[in-house]
Protein backbone atom coordinates (compact mmCIF):
# COMPACT_ATOMS: atom_id res chain seq x y z
CA UNK A 1 0.00 0.00 0.00
CA UNK A 2 1.09 3.54 -0.83
CA UNK A 3 1.08 5.96 2.03
CA UNK A 4 -1.50 9.00 1.95
CA UNK A 5 0.21 12.42 1.86
CA UNK A 6 -1.03 15.38 3.08
CA UNK A 7 -0.07 19.04 2.20
CA UNK A 8 1.65 20.89 4.16
CA UNK A 9 -0.52 22.78 6.87
CA UNK A 10 -3.12 20.42 6.72
CA UNK A 11 -2.30 18.48 10.17
CA UNK A 12 -5.33 18.00 12.91
CA UNK A 13 -2.66 20.31 15.38
CA UNK A 14 -2.75 23.20 13.34
CA UNK A 15 -6.39 23.40 12.35
CA UNK A 16 -7.37 23.29 15.84
CA UNK A 17 -4.68 25.98 16.17
CA UNK A 18 -6.55 27.95 13.95
CA UNK A 19 -10.21 27.53 15.17
CA UNK A 20 -9.03 28.52 18.59
CA UNK A 21 -7.59 31.64 17.07
CA UNK A 22 -10.45 32.32 15.08
CA UNK A 23 -12.83 31.89 18.13
CA UNK A 24 -11.05 34.46 20.09
CA UNK A 25 -10.60 36.96 17.56
CA UNK A 26 -14.74 36.53 16.62
CA UNK A 27 -16.62 39.61 16.03
CA UNK A 28 -18.40 40.68 19.20
CA UNK A 29 -22.76 40.59 18.84
CA UNK A 30 -24.84 43.90 17.95
CA UNK A 31 -26.35 43.25 21.66
CA UNK A 32 -22.39 43.78 22.78
CA UNK A 33 -22.18 46.64 20.44
CA UNK A 34 -25.14 48.48 21.65
CA UNK A 35 -24.75 47.87 25.50
CA UNK A 36 -21.00 48.75 25.17
CA UNK A 37 -21.90 52.22 23.32
CA UNK A 38 -24.64 53.23 25.38
CA UNK A 39 -22.68 52.66 29.07
CA UNK A 40 -19.99 54.96 27.83
CA UNK A 41 -22.01 57.49 26.53
CA UNK A 42 -24.11 58.01 29.60
CA UNK A 43 -20.69 57.56 32.00
CA UNK A 44 -19.47 60.64 29.42
CA UNK A 45 -22.67 62.59 29.79
CA UNK A 46 -22.87 61.88 33.47
CA UNK A 47 -19.26 62.90 34.04
CA UNK A 48 -20.02 66.42 32.12
CA UNK A 49 -23.05 66.95 34.22
CA UNK A 50 -21.83 66.45 37.22
CA UNK A 51 -19.32 69.05 36.42
CA UNK A 52 -21.52 71.17 35.69
CA UNK A 53 -23.85 70.17 38.60
CA UNK A 54 -21.35 70.80 41.41
CA UNK A 55 -19.08 72.94 40.17
CA UNK A 56 -21.24 75.84 41.77
CA UNK A 57 -21.58 75.07 44.93
CA UNK A 58 -17.67 73.83 45.13
CA UNK A 59 -16.65 77.16 44.30
CA UNK A 60 -19.00 78.71 47.00
CA UNK A 61 -17.61 76.65 49.78
CA UNK A 62 -13.40 77.44 48.90
CA UNK A 63 -13.02 74.10 46.50
CA UNK A 64 -12.16 73.10 43.34
CA UNK A 65 -15.13 73.39 41.03
CA UNK A 66 -13.47 70.14 38.99
CA UNK A 67 -13.23 67.67 42.54
CA UNK A 68 -16.61 66.33 42.06
CA UNK A 69 -15.94 65.31 38.50
CA UNK A 70 -12.58 63.89 38.60
CA UNK A 71 -13.65 62.21 42.04
CA UNK A 72 -16.18 60.31 39.91
CA UNK A 73 -13.53 60.44 36.78
CA UNK A 74 -11.38 57.87 38.84
CA UNK A 75 -14.32 55.48 39.41
CA UNK A 76 -15.58 55.86 35.69
CA UNK A 77 -11.90 55.49 35.03
CA UNK A 78 -11.74 52.19 37.15
CA UNK A 79 -15.07 50.88 36.09
CA UNK A 80 -15.00 51.09 32.32
CA UNK A 81 -11.96 49.13 32.52
CA UNK A 82 -13.34 46.48 34.43
CA UNK A 83 -16.55 46.26 32.32
CA UNK A 84 -14.35 44.92 29.52
CA UNK A 85 -12.49 42.67 31.81
CA UNK A 86 -15.58 41.21 33.42
CA UNK A 87 -16.86 40.58 29.73
CA UNK A 88 -14.06 37.98 29.31
CA UNK A 89 -15.31 35.85 31.86
CA UNK A 90 -16.82 32.49 31.02
CA UNK A 91 -20.46 31.56 32.36
CA UNK A 92 -19.06 28.83 34.65
CA UNK A 93 -17.02 31.44 36.80
CA UNK A 94 -20.00 33.40 37.14
CA UNK A 95 -22.48 30.95 38.05
CA UNK A 96 -19.92 29.71 40.43
CA UNK A 97 -19.30 33.21 41.98
CA UNK A 98 -23.40 32.94 42.65
CA UNK A 99 -23.49 31.83 46.14
CA UNK A 100 -19.99 33.73 47.62
CA UNK A 101 -20.81 37.28 45.77
CA UNK A 102 -23.85 37.04 47.72
CA UNK A 103 -22.37 36.36 51.08
CA UNK A 104 -19.73 38.78 50.64
CA UNK A 105 -22.23 41.37 49.37
CA UNK A 106 -24.60 40.91 52.91
CA UNK A 107 -21.37 40.98 54.61
CA UNK A 108 -20.83 44.48 53.05
CA UNK A 109 -24.06 45.67 54.08
CA UNK A 110 -24.22 44.69 57.50
CA UNK A 111 -20.72 46.68 57.94
CA UNK A 112 -22.79 49.78 57.83
CA UNK A 113 -24.39 49.19 61.84
CA UNK A 114 -21.17 48.88 62.88
CA UNK A 115 -19.02 52.19 63.62
CA UNK A 116 -17.53 51.69 60.05
CA UNK A 117 -21.31 52.95 59.49
CA UNK A 118 -22.46 56.72 58.01
CA UNK A 119 -25.91 58.14 58.45
CA UNK A 120 -27.03 60.57 55.89
CA UNK A 121 -30.32 62.52 55.49
CA UNK A 122 -32.18 59.05 57.95
CA UNK A 123 -30.23 56.61 56.07
CA UNK A 124 -27.54 54.70 57.43
CA UNK A 125 -26.38 52.74 54.15
CA UNK A 126 -22.65 53.93 53.98
CA UNK A 127 -19.71 52.63 55.19
CA UNK A 128 -16.26 54.66 55.50
CA UNK A 129 -13.24 52.21 54.81
CA UNK A 130 -9.50 53.89 53.99
CA UNK A 131 -11.16 57.66 53.56
CA UNK A 132 -13.31 56.21 51.26
CA UNK A 133 -17.11 56.21 51.47
CA UNK A 134 -19.32 53.45 49.51
CA UNK A 135 -22.76 52.22 49.93
CA UNK A 136 -22.75 48.02 49.81
CA UNK A 137 -26.66 48.17 48.93
CA UNK A 138 -25.41 49.12 45.19
CA UNK A 139 -22.99 45.83 45.05
CA UNK A 140 -25.56 43.49 46.21
CA UNK A 141 -28.04 44.23 43.81
CA UNK A 142 -26.06 42.82 41.22
CA UNK A 143 -25.42 39.60 43.78
CA UNK A 144 -28.76 39.04 44.62
CA UNK A 145 -29.57 38.70 40.78
CA UNK A 146 -26.96 36.45 39.87
CA UNK A 147 -27.79 34.13 43.28
CA UNK A 148 -31.44 34.59 42.10
CA UNK A 149 -30.45 33.01 38.86
CA UNK A 150 -28.26 30.51 40.04
CA UNK A 151 -30.70 28.75 42.41
CA UNK A 152 -33.50 29.05 39.82
CA UNK A 153 -31.31 27.41 37.11
CA UNK A 154 -30.93 24.10 39.61
CA UNK A 155 -34.15 24.43 40.09
CA UNK A 156 -35.79 24.83 36.61
CA UNK A 157 -37.00 21.70 36.35
CA UNK A 158 -39.14 21.97 39.68
CA UNK A 159 -40.67 25.45 39.17
CA UNK A 160 -43.94 24.41 38.87
CA UNK A 161 -44.38 24.03 42.65
CA UNK A 162 -44.60 26.98 44.73
CA UNK A 163 -42.34 25.62 47.76
CA UNK A 164 -39.35 24.67 44.72
CA UNK A 165 -39.95 28.60 43.56
CA UNK A 166 -40.21 30.18 47.44
CA UNK A 167 -37.50 28.20 48.92
CA UNK A 168 -34.94 29.34 49.28
CA UNK A 169 -35.32 32.47 47.10
CA UNK A 170 -37.84 34.67 48.86
CA UNK A 171 -36.72 34.06 52.41
CA UNK A 172 -32.89 34.73 50.95
CA UNK A 173 -33.87 37.30 49.39
CA UNK A 174 -36.06 38.75 52.46
CA UNK A 175 -33.05 38.74 54.33
CA UNK A 176 -30.68 40.89 51.79
CA UNK A 177 -33.70 43.22 51.14
CA UNK A 178 -34.28 43.53 55.59
CA UNK A 179 -30.37 44.82 55.87
CA UNK A 180 -31.08 48.11 53.82
CA UNK A 181 -34.80 48.52 55.11
CA UNK A 182 -32.74 48.30 58.75
CA UNK A 183 -30.49 51.22 57.51
CA UNK A 184 -34.16 53.28 56.63
CA UNK A 185 -33.15 53.42 52.99
CA UNK A 186 -36.83 52.49 51.20
CA UNK A 187 -35.76 53.43 47.38
CA UNK A 188 -32.89 51.08 47.31
CA UNK A 189 -35.04 48.36 48.86
CA UNK A 190 -37.74 49.03 46.47
CA UNK A 191 -35.30 48.22 43.80
CA UNK A 192 -34.09 45.25 45.22
CA UNK A 193 -37.70 43.90 45.47
CA UNK A 194 -37.95 45.09 41.71
CA UNK A 195 -34.84 42.71 40.86
CA UNK A 196 -36.20 39.96 42.62
CA UNK A 197 -39.54 40.13 40.81
CA UNK A 198 -38.03 40.54 37.50
CA UNK A 199 -35.65 37.52 38.10
CA UNK A 200 -38.81 35.65 39.03
CA UNK A 201 -40.77 36.49 36.11
CA UNK A 202 -37.94 36.04 33.53
CA UNK A 203 -37.74 32.25 34.63
CA UNK A 204 -40.82 31.62 33.59
CA UNK A 205 -42.82 30.50 37.00
CA UNK A 206 -46.40 30.00 36.51
CA UNK A 207 -48.37 33.37 36.98
CA UNK A 208 -50.89 32.15 39.88
CA UNK A 209 -46.85 31.74 41.42
CA UNK A 210 -45.95 34.87 40.61
CA UNK A 211 -48.39 36.78 41.41
CA UNK A 212 -47.95 35.59 45.24
CA UNK A 213 -44.11 37.76 45.31
CA UNK A 214 -45.34 40.46 44.10
CA UNK A 215 -48.97 40.69 46.41
CA UNK A 216 -45.85 40.18 49.13
CA UNK A 217 -43.77 42.77 47.93
CA UNK A 218 -46.60 45.47 47.76
CA UNK A 219 -47.52 44.58 51.21
CA UNK A 220 -44.34 44.87 52.55
CA UNK A 221 -43.32 48.29 51.20
CA UNK A 222 -46.34 49.59 52.22
CA UNK A 223 -46.08 48.23 55.56
CA UNK A 224 -42.34 49.97 56.24
CA UNK A 225 -44.42 53.02 54.97
CA UNK A 226 -47.09 53.25 57.04
CA UNK A 227 -45.05 52.17 60.24
CA UNK A 228 -43.55 56.05 60.44
CA UNK A 229 -45.53 58.87 59.99
CA UNK A 230 -43.17 61.23 59.02
CA UNK A 231 -42.31 58.75 56.17
CA UNK A 232 -45.91 58.95 55.21
CA UNK A 233 -46.08 62.65 55.04
CA UNK A 234 -43.35 63.27 53.02
CA UNK A 235 -44.79 60.05 50.43
CA UNK A 236 -48.92 61.80 50.60
CA UNK A 237 -47.45 65.25 50.45
CA UNK A 238 -49.28 67.09 47.50
CA UNK A 239 -46.25 69.25 45.77
CA UNK A 240 -49.26 71.25 43.89
CA UNK A 241 -49.97 73.64 47.12
CA UNK A 242 -47.10 76.18 47.68
CA UNK A 243 -47.95 75.86 51.31
CA UNK A 244 -45.24 72.90 51.35
CA UNK A 245 -42.84 74.94 49.53
CA UNK A 246 -40.33 75.47 52.54
CA UNK A 247 -41.21 71.84 53.96
CA UNK A 248 -41.69 68.73 52.17
CA UNK A 249 -42.10 69.67 48.64
CA UNK A 250 -38.94 72.01 48.78
CA UNK A 251 -37.24 69.60 46.42
CA UNK A 252 -39.79 68.55 44.46
CA UNK A 253 -40.98 71.83 43.34
CA UNK A 254 -37.54 72.85 42.58
CA UNK A 255 -36.85 69.76 40.14
CA UNK A 256 -39.82 70.54 38.68
CA UNK A 257 -38.98 74.18 38.03
CA UNK A 258 -35.40 73.64 36.56
CA UNK A 259 -37.16 70.99 33.87
CA UNK A 260 -39.61 74.04 32.94
CA UNK A 261 -36.65 76.87 32.92
CA UNK A 262 -35.12 74.73 30.36
CA UNK A 263 -37.52 75.08 27.48
CA UNK A 264 -37.28 72.99 24.34
CA UNK A 265 -32.91 74.05 23.90
CA UNK A 266 -32.24 74.94 27.61
CA UNK A 267 -30.10 77.39 28.97
CA UNK A 268 -27.07 76.40 27.80
CA UNK A 269 -24.50 73.72 29.37
CA UNK A 270 -23.56 75.35 33.04
CA UNK A 271 -25.86 78.15 32.94
CA UNK A 272 -28.08 75.82 35.62
CA UNK A 273 -29.70 78.65 38.10
CA UNK A 274 -31.30 75.62 39.88
CA UNK A 275 -27.65 74.68 41.01
CA UNK A 276 -26.75 77.34 42.85
CA UNK A 277 -27.96 76.55 46.28
CA UNK A 278 -31.74 76.19 45.42
CA UNK A 279 -32.20 72.86 44.43
CA UNK A 280 -30.62 70.46 46.86
CA UNK A 281 -28.43 67.29 45.60
CA UNK A 282 -28.12 68.38 41.92
CA UNK A 283 -25.16 66.34 41.25
CA UNK A 284 -26.82 63.07 42.68
CA UNK A 285 -30.74 62.06 42.60
CA UNK A 286 -31.94 65.54 41.05
CA UNK A 287 -29.17 65.46 38.19
CA UNK A 288 -32.10 64.94 35.20
CA UNK A 289 -33.57 68.31 36.69
CA UNK A 290 -30.03 69.94 35.75
CA UNK A 291 -30.35 68.03 32.45
CA UNK A 292 -33.35 69.56 31.88
CA UNK A 293 -32.62 73.16 32.89
CA UNK A 294 -29.38 73.39 30.55
CA UNK A 295 -29.54 71.42 27.36
CA UNK A 296 -34.09 71.38 27.79
CA UNK A 297 -36.18 68.54 26.33
CA UNK A 298 -33.41 67.95 23.37
CA UNK A 299 -31.10 67.17 26.30
CA UNK A 300 -33.73 64.70 28.09
CA UNK A 301 -34.43 63.05 25.00
CA UNK A 302 -31.09 62.11 24.34
CA UNK A 303 -30.50 60.71 27.49
CA UNK A 304 -33.93 58.64 27.28
CA UNK A 305 -33.54 57.31 24.09
CA UNK A 306 -29.40 56.25 25.31
CA UNK A 307 -31.46 54.30 27.92
CA UNK A 308 -34.15 52.80 25.19
CA UNK A 309 -31.27 51.57 23.25
CA UNK A 310 -29.52 49.92 26.20
CA UNK A 311 -32.85 48.16 27.14
CA UNK A 312 -33.00 47.00 23.42
CA UNK A 313 -29.55 45.51 23.56
CA UNK A 314 -30.21 43.77 26.97
CA UNK A 315 -33.81 42.84 26.06
CA UNK A 316 -32.54 40.66 22.78
CA UNK A 317 -29.66 38.71 25.33
CA UNK A 318 -32.80 37.97 27.03
CA UNK A 319 -34.66 36.43 23.99
CA UNK A 320 -31.99 35.15 22.02
CA UNK A 321 -30.21 33.09 24.83
CA UNK A 322 -30.94 29.39 25.37
CA UNK A 323 -29.54 29.33 28.99
CA UNK A 324 -31.97 30.08 31.48
CA UNK A 325 -28.93 31.49 33.73
CA UNK A 326 -28.35 34.15 31.14
CA UNK A 327 -32.16 34.65 31.05
CA UNK A 328 -33.11 35.61 34.55
CA UNK A 329 -29.61 36.75 35.72
CA UNK A 330 -29.88 39.31 32.44
CA UNK A 331 -33.43 39.73 33.33
CA UNK A 332 -32.49 41.31 36.98
CA UNK A 333 -30.20 43.52 35.76
CA UNK A 334 -32.26 44.84 32.95
CA UNK A 335 -34.90 45.67 35.36
CA UNK A 336 -32.28 46.83 38.45
CA UNK A 337 -30.78 49.66 35.93
CA UNK A 338 -33.68 50.47 33.58
CA UNK A 339 -36.39 50.20 36.72
CA UNK A 340 -33.96 52.60 38.61
CA UNK A 341 -33.84 55.29 35.99
CA UNK A 342 -37.10 55.02 35.27
CA UNK A 343 -37.82 56.08 39.43
CA UNK A 344 -35.10 58.44 39.46
CA UNK A 345 -36.79 60.44 36.30
CA UNK A 346 -40.37 59.94 37.85
CA UNK A 347 -39.23 61.15 40.99
CA UNK A 348 -37.89 64.87 39.28
CA UNK A 349 -40.63 65.40 37.59
CA UNK A 350 -43.11 64.72 40.01
CA UNK A 351 -44.64 61.55 39.24
CA UNK A 352 -43.43 59.72 42.82
CA UNK A 353 -42.09 61.35 45.62
CA UNK A 354 -38.78 61.41 46.72
CA UNK A 355 -37.08 58.42 47.49
CA UNK A 356 -33.60 58.84 47.35
CA UNK A 357 -32.61 56.90 44.19
CA UNK A 358 -29.83 57.88 41.96
CA UNK A 359 -30.00 58.14 38.31
CA UNK A 360 -27.34 55.12 36.76
CA UNK A 361 -24.68 55.89 35.23
CA UNK A 362 -25.12 59.35 35.30
CA UNK A 363 -25.66 60.65 39.21
CA UNK A 364 -22.68 61.48 41.31
CA UNK A 365 -21.88 58.78 43.60
CA UNK A 366 -18.67 56.23 42.97
CA UNK A 367 -20.14 52.84 43.99
CA UNK A 368 -22.95 53.71 42.11
CA UNK A 369 -20.98 53.87 39.25
CA UNK A 370 -18.86 51.24 39.75
CA UNK A 371 -21.52 48.74 40.34
CA UNK A 372 -23.51 49.87 36.97
CA UNK A 373 -20.43 49.46 35.21
CA UNK A 374 -20.03 45.55 36.41
CA UNK A 375 -23.06 44.53 36.08
CA UNK A 376 -22.67 45.92 32.01
CA UNK A 377 -19.53 43.86 31.85
CA UNK A 378 -21.59 40.65 33.39
CA UNK A 379 -24.16 41.90 30.29
CA UNK A 380 -21.43 42.14 27.85
CA UNK A 381 -20.17 38.38 28.76
CA UNK A 382 -23.29 37.17 28.22
CA UNK A 383 -23.38 39.32 24.88
CA UNK A 384 -20.55 37.21 24.12
CA UNK A 385 -22.29 33.81 24.18
CA UNK A 386 -25.21 34.63 21.76
CA UNK A 387 -22.99 35.32 18.52
CA UNK A 388 -21.41 31.24 18.95
CA UNK A 389 -24.85 29.35 19.83
CA UNK A 390 -26.27 30.93 16.93
CA UNK A 391 -23.45 30.09 14.35
CA UNK A 392 -23.44 27.10 15.66
CA UNK A 393 -26.82 26.31 14.64
CA UNK A 394 -26.00 27.89 11.21
CA UNK A 395 -23.28 25.23 10.77
CA UNK A 396 -25.61 22.17 11.97
CA UNK A 397 -28.31 22.92 10.00
CA UNK A 398 -26.10 23.21 6.67
CA UNK A 399 -25.47 19.82 4.76
CA UNK A 400 -22.27 18.64 5.40
CA UNK A 401 -19.85 19.09 2.14
CA UNK A 402 -19.43 16.55 -0.67
CA UNK A 403 -15.55 15.84 -1.70
CA UNK A 404 -15.64 15.93 -5.15
CA UNK A 405 -13.82 12.69 -6.85
CA UNK A 406 -10.26 12.50 -7.70
CA UNK A 407 -7.76 10.28 -8.21
CA UNK A 408 -5.37 11.89 -5.25
CA UNK A 409 -4.94 9.69 -2.15
CA UNK A 410 -5.85 6.67 -3.83
CA UNK A 411 -4.72 3.25 -2.31
CA UNK A 412 -2.69 1.00 -5.25
CA UNK A 413 -3.13 -2.42 -4.66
Amino acid sequence: MTQVTRPPGSEPGGLAARVSLGRRFTPVSSEFLLIASTALLLTLFGLVMVLSATSATAVASGNDPTSGALRQGIFALLGVPLMFLISRFPLRFLKRMAWPALFLAVALQLLVFTPLGVADGGNRNWIQLAGVQMQPSEFLKLALALWIAFVLLRKRAMLGTWHHVFIPVIPVGALAIGTVLAGRDLGTAMVLVLILLGCLFFSGVKLRLFIIPVVLGVVAVLAYALSSADRMRRITANCDDMALYHTDCYQSIHGIWGMANGGIFGLGLGNSQEKYGWLPAPGNDFIFAIVGEELGLIGCLVVLALFTFFTVGAFHIIRKTPDPFVRVAAGGITVWIVGQAVLNIGVVVGLFPVMGVPLPFMSQGGTALLAVLIACGVLLAFARTIPVADRRDATASRPAPRNPPTGRGRVAR
